[in-house]
């Protein structure tokens, strides 16, 4: 694997991997309106380009280390990022099932918004 920079752009709701300078692929992804807040994991893309090289595991692992720097859990609604909790349990704690619900409730409201 090349080298994988990545960077949170928390307003545009984006991490971004970038592979050797270019950018390679993203999570999109919002903070949940809620008590407690989460981060909630709506999309994994990695550009064709760049596939096979585990950009979308770096991605979403670095993702859940982010949540867990701020206290927050992680609401894996993107299938990739599912999957992958499924396989890393130990890196990524499951969400009470009432935080996943308000985080489906409030993507669909998102996507209303478009």
């Amino acid at each position: 694997m090349a080298d994988i920079d990545i960077s949170d752009d928390r307003p545009r709701g984006r991490l971004t991997a970038r592979e050797d300078g270019t950018e390679a692929g993203a999570v999109s992804y919002f903070v949940l309106d809620a008590d407690p807040p989460a981060l909630v994991a709506v999309h994994t893309v990695v550009d064709e380009a760049h596939e096979g090289r585990g950009i979308a595991g770096a991605l979403v692992r670095h993702f859940y280390r982010m949540a867990a720097a701020e206290g927050v859990p992680v609401v894996p609604l993107c299938p990739y990022a599912a999957r992958w909790a499924e396989r890393y349990p130990d890196e990524a704690p499951e969400p009470p099932a009432a935080l996943v619900a308000e985080a489906r409730r409030q993507a669909a409201a998102r996507r209303g918004r478009a």
